[in-house]
């Protein structure tokens, strides 16, 4: 248990005690997809000699900097009460060395962990005026679980990345080669996202303050309005609701963003919370850093390859559903088609589809396609 003892040179201030993790590995709370990813990384023969020359390139040595003189480092004398969360967080999921972590002024709630050589937390004084002391805890848990993966590392690289495709936007071909590997390393960040969730409730065992913490993310300080079986109602309500059409826009609003929408990060932390895994790391039965050597890429892969299939067979989400036929080899596909785009394929339909004593139903009129508003809300 949490004890307040020395640990690293740095001492453990919690408010209450909480389960210690000595040794974990990060792989006991990585999402699937983002494990694989990182284990093949990790495996690769010079990856660190690559990353060390591209470090040259990247303005992170800019951005310690920037954060230095312009934002409020976390130490005893500043944010004492964000530092104590910090160490208590580290002592949790045993980090060796404490990252340094900074206030910087800004209205949006936000936090990040960056950084090549050694990585840095950043949290937005928008976000320390929105959360509570154990909201808090768990999104600083979330930046260390960030830490702890080697999270960083591709974060910054996905920043820099963004900000060259904007720069060489005018050079034919040249602007999409460097959105294809930002869309894809989007997509991993999105699940790294789910994982360092995970994180934030190992080190704040609050799953309660993390609900709290997501819906203020989503709605803000206005928690009185709020209900958390409802808001993961929606959750429910987004992935099942709608036809075909909506499946394509709902592909099409995610990815220019790097984080999941909230709705779908509280559903998801609840579902792991609830597992067995997760009961396994709090009865201390979890992997090691020490045995992270030995960690097979296939098998990283296969279990990453069996989550996908589980979630299309389980999804409630029509593309998904009509993915899990054809894999499944159900007939009347044109049927179903027309079928998941309520209408919007006139014509052609099949006598299930258009019934003798019932006129063919047009929905084609129901519903604005252009909701989309293309944000990306960095929110922790």
């Amino acid at each position: 248990m949490s004890d307040g003892h020395e640990h690293n040179g740095h001492e453990n201030v919690p408010s209450r005690q909480r389960t210690r993790f000595p040794g974990i590995s990060s792989r006991a709370y990585e999402h699937p997809a983002d494990r694989s990813a990182l284990v093949a990384l990790r495996k690769l023969s010079g990856f660190d000699t690559v990353f060390k020359a591209l470090s040259g390139l990247l303005p992170e040595r800019s951005l310690r900097l920037l954060f230095l003189s312009d934002s409020v480092r976390v130490s005893d004398q500043q944010f004492a009460h964000l530092n104590d969360m910090l160490r208590d967080a580290c002592y949790i999921l045993d980090l060796e060395k404490v990252p340094p972590m900074y206030v910087n002024q800004d209205p949006q709630p936000n936090a990040m962990c960056i950084g090549l050589d050694e990585p840095i937390i950043v949290v937005t004084t928008g976000l320390v005026e929105l959360l509570d002391e154990e909201e808090m805890r768990a999104v600083v848990g979330h930046e260390v679980g960030h830490a702890l993966s080697g999270h960083a590392v591709y974060r910054t690289i996905l920043l820099f990345l963004t900000n060259l495709a904007l720069r060489v936007a005018w050079i034919p071909l040249g602007n999409l080669a460097i959105m294809a590997i930002v869309t894809a390393l989007r997509e991993w960040f999105r699940k790294s996202e789910l994982s360092a969730d995970r994180a934030g409730l190992l080190a704040g065992q609050d799953l309660k303050a993390s609900m709290r913490g997501l819906m203020k993310l989503a709605g803000g300080n206005h928690l009185h309005e709020m209900n958390v079986d409802a808001f993961l109602k929606q959750a429910e309500e987004y992935e099942a609701g709608g036809d075909l059409r909506d499946s394509v826009l709902k592909i099409l609003n995610v990815l220019p963003r790097s984080h999941p929408f909230t709705t779908i990060r509280a559903a998801e932390l609840k579902k792991w919370a609830e597992s067995r895994d997760y009961q396994r790391i709090m009865d201390g039965h979890y992997p090691r850093r020490t045995e992270d050597k030995d960690t097979s890429v296939t098998d990283s892969f296969r279990e990453s390859a069996t989550h996908y299939a589980t979630h299309v067979k389980t999804s409630k989400d029509p593309l998904m559903k009509l993915v899990s036929d054809i894999a499944g080899g159900a007939g009347d596909l044109g049927g179903r088609v027309r079928r998941g785009f309520g209408g919007f394929a006139a014509g052609g339909g099949s006598a299930e589809s258009t019934p003798k004593d019932q006129p063919p139903r047009d929905d084609s009129t129901g519903g604005n396609d252009d909701d989309s508003t293309g944000r990306d809300d960095n929110n922790s």
